[in-house]
């Protein structure tokens, strides 16, 4: 029997990073990519100062990083190793050869989904009938018509479990509060690395600001992934000619406040709330493309992050969070440097944080 010091997970990270693949650690053993079972204990997230890390700490600096980890989400799909410097497709790697992968949901053709390249004629980098196919970040090259991401490899190819060839159009509402005291269901809860604590209340409602930054402590809704798992942002997809600033309101009724079962009175409680905050001016935090587990070499996560901040409380705060639709649980947290959540969802609520003045 190997016999390892206390330190070896710390090892093995170096040893990684040496070899310029993106890594995952989870406490008790170092994991598949992307997301630990829900067996296993939550994952702890290492800060480094290499960006070679499938972590919560993606920055937009390191090109596809999630994107990069090994085991595609969802299947039993092994991406081709890319390692840091063979990302870029200026460097030549004449060895290239990613596999080839798109999900069997996909190929059932649903409406959301294109089909195979050659079987129609998509007009990339334009509006393709109601379907936007460009990209935030400016025109992206089509070779032999297929779109390249325009980022980096990824070491796949197809679309995985992504619908369109090229970009796909999400949308993430931060919704946001100040840490005060609320009297009903609604916890007040913050995130560590390693478990769930309940904050403790100001009994005189008054702010909360951090012990150690002295910042005020901002909470927001987050929802808990069915498919993997994962902590994130209660987002979707633009439908076809649908507004951004729709989809944002849609999408948060339906995960945040299970408005798709409400009854006709709770439809038109959440409505009229939903509206008055949704209808005011948000902060958009990010527009782009999104590092995220789901991107291949040739489709890819986009989005845009508004966030709308309740400041008197008197708008979603009171209404009674329900998870819903992808939505395995619901509830608000506070905003920390130490969250791990899906994709690049922490990079967002540390600008919200940052731009706000809060607590990060």
């Amino acid at each position: 029997m190997i016999r390892l010091g206390g330190n070896w997970l710390v090892r093995i990270r170096i040893a990684l990073t040496v070899l310029g693949f993106p890594y995952c650690l989870c406490t008790s053993r170092i994991r598949p990519p992307i997301s630990c079972s829900a067996a296993q204990v939550p994952a702890i997230t290492v800060k480094s100062v290499s960006t070679s890390a499938c972590s919560a700490f993606t920055m937009f600096s390191a090109p596809n990083v999630k994107a990069r980890c090994l085991q595609y989400p969802g299947s039993e799909i092994q991406r081709v190793p890319v390692p840091d410097d063979k990302v870029d497709w200026k460097i030549d790697w004449h060895m290239y050869s990613p596999v080839s992968y798109t999900a069997p949901v996909v190929l059932n053709k649903p409406v959301w989904a294109d089909p195979d390249i050659g079987s129609f004629s998509p007009r990339f980098n334009s509006l393709d009938g109601k379907v936007d196919r460009r990209s935030h970040e400016g025109e992206y090259r089509v070779e032999n018509g297929i779109p390249i991401n325009p980022h980096s490899r990824t070491g796949l190819t197809g679309r995985g479990l992504l619908g369109r060839w090229g970009p796909n159009h999400a949308a993430d509402p931060i919704v946001t509060r100040d840490e005060r005291s609320y009297v009903g269901s609604f916890p007040l809860v913050f995130i560590d690395i390693t478990s769930w604590e309940r904050w403790k209340r100001d009994s005189a409602g008054l702010r909360v600001f951090h012990p150690v930054s002295k910042m005020p402590v901002l909470q927001f809704v987050s929802i808990k992934r069915k498919d993997c798992l994962e902590w994130a942002l209660p987002g979707g997809m633009v439908d076809p000619g649908e507004l951004v600033s729709l989809t944002l309101q849609r999408e948060f009724s339906e995960e945040a406040l299970n408005s798709l079962d409400a009854s006709p009175e709770e439809t038109e409680r959440i409505h009229e709330r939903i509206t008055a905050l949704f209808g005011s001016q948000g902060l958009e935090v990010y527009k782009g493309y999104v590092d995220d587990p789901r991107n291949t070499d040739n489709s890819w996560m986009e989005t845009v992050a508004v966030n709308f901040h309740d400041e008197t409380g008197n708008s979603v705060s009171e209404l009674p969070l329900q998870a819903g639709d992808d939505a395995g649980q619901v509830q608000w947290i506070d905003i920390d440097s130490a969250l791990s959540l899906y994709a690049s969802h922490s990079h967002f609520l540390e600008v919200v944080a940052k731009k706000r003045n809060a607590h990060w």
